[in-house]
């Protein structure tokens, strides 16, 4: 079956330069795990074949099966304490002594606790809470609250955009090999629209170091959306991560402006937090640098620890709207263990200072990103805030054609190197670490990138 063309939020695992690069490293063990797993699971894109197969994890580290250490500079957005926290696994240990599981029709005080610190932690009023097993189910349940609580079943989200695997995530995402093909019709009324991303403005206004002329365009991307909230008049959600993960920033005031529009037309506004909440852009959550509350807020991936899986819809009180009807009701939704994992992984974060540990980091880390840009003429633009960062690669700057054959030989030269990351859109190197990296792992990281850009140029 042919694949979709359009390079997304994964890395490209079929490419000749992927086999000759799997050829000449994976071998033995590794070689023989890697051909069991395309033996025994459904082969899907991004996923199969395998890069590698992995033996341990610890900190910011993973080993492969060969014994080759790498620092984890992906993770999937689940690694924000590091992976195997020693606090962390105690405290799963000791609840499942204490008790392993409640049947859903009980409560249990560590799934009370969760919710009880994540309204803390939320901004604004984000208060009444249900949690799921992963991202994408928690995104399901926020599309079921607003069609609840607006009477519509209509959304708006952007192309481009990730928000998870199941049918209604799929319908609100933007990327055509989860939503194209052979899965057939998915839900009714997702609309979509271009993305914010002001270094390829979809609507051609020039920004050229990725920073928008606000006199020039006028946040046309913000307009826009207003303008299809007017003539559809009916939308029951806005759904989009407030900082993309491949990843973009907003410009200045457009969640501002977003809010207005849809508080005008009656419009819930749900944010996808589950790559970057919990710090990963230097604050606790990506919205808290836009000064906006989403009436709805997802969160998953890190909240787990690096170790269980949990997600989290968090609501305002308003929205409390369908007791009589099940939104979730699933069964690890009050896993008492899950619930431990991201009370403490919370706790963790707090205690450590990590959220901090973030922003210094990654201003250190922006500055060095910045300086790379002054010398090497493959790097377009550089972009991010705290540990979610983008180095965009192209072959022409004045034409910011991608140069997407050079990100995936820097993409194994790093690998060689001792360094794992992931690209987006084809051309995109995108650094994701865990929130406990140290300065001077961050440049030792910068160090390899760099010396690998230096050498594709050559």
């Amino acid at each position: 079956m042919t694949s979709p063309v359009r390079a997304g939020e994964g890395d490209v695992n079929h490419s000749p330069r992927r086999r000759a690069w799997a050829a000449e490293n994976i071998r033995g063990a590794g070689r023989d795990l890697i051909d069991r797993d395309a033996a025994a699971f459904l082969h899907q894109s991004v996923s199969t074949p395998c890069l590698n197969a992995i033996a341990r994890a610890e900190g910011i580290w993973i080993e492969d099966v060969a014994g080759r250490r790498y620092m984890d500079f992906h993770g999937n957005n689940v690694h924000h304490i590091g992976y195997g926290h020693p606090r962390l696994k105690a405290a799963i240990a000791a609840q499942m002594d204490a008790l392993p599981f409640a049947p859903r029709r009980f409560t249990c005080e560590p799934a009370v606790a969760l919710a009880e610190k994540l309204a803390e932690i939320a901004p604004g009023d984000l208060s009444k809470i249900l949690f799921t097993t992963g991202g994408s189910d928690a995104i399901e349940v926020a599309l079921k609250v607003a069609r609840a609580a607006t009477g519509r079943f209509k959304t708006i989200s952007f192309w481009d955009a990730f928000h998870g695997a199941g049918f209604g995530a799929s319908s609100v995402g933007g990327e055509a090999m989860f939503r194209s093909g052979p899965i057939g019709p998915l839900l009714p009324g997702t609309e979509h629209v271009a993305p914010f991303a002001c270094y390829h403005c979809p609507y051609g206004y020039p920004a050229p170091n990725g920073v928008p002329d606000l006199d020039l365009c006028h946040m046309t991307c913000a307009n826009y959306l207003r303008y299809v909230l007017e003539r559809e008049g009916d939308v029951a959600a806005v759904i989009a991560e407030p900082a993309r993960a491949v990843p973009y920033l907003p410009p200045p005031g457009y969640w501002k402006a977003v809010a207005e529009a849809c508080r005008a037309h009656g419009t819930l506004l749900i944010f996808d937090e589950i790559p970057t909440g919990l710090g990963k852009t230097g604050r606790m959550f990506a919205c808290d640098h836009d000064g906006v509350t989403p009436d709805i807020l997802v969160m998953g991936k890190a909240l787990g620890g690096g170790i269980l899986p949990i997600a989290a819809v968090l609501c305002r009180p308003e929205l409390d709207v369908a007791g009589a009807y099940a939104f979730g009701h699933y069964t690890h939704e009050k896993n008492p263990v899950t619930a431990r994992a991201a009370l403490t992984t919370i706790q963790i974060i707090e205690d450590e200072d990590l959220v901090e540990n973030a922003r210094r980091v990654g201003d250190v880390a922006l500055d060095r990103l910045h300086a790379m840009k002054a010398k090497h003429p493959l790097i377009g633009d550089e972009r991010g805030r705290g540990f979610l960062l983008g180095i965009e690669l192209v072959t022409d700057r004045a034409a910011k054609t991608a140069a997407s054959d050079a990100a995936e030989a820097i993409l194994y030269r790093a690998f060689d190197q001792g360094l794992s990351f992931k690209t987006t859109m084809g051309n995109v190197l995108t650094l994701t670490p865990s929130l406990v990296t140290t300065e001077g792992q961050m440049m030792q990281a910068l160090d390899i990138l760099e010396a690998a850009i230096t050498a594709e140029e050559r």
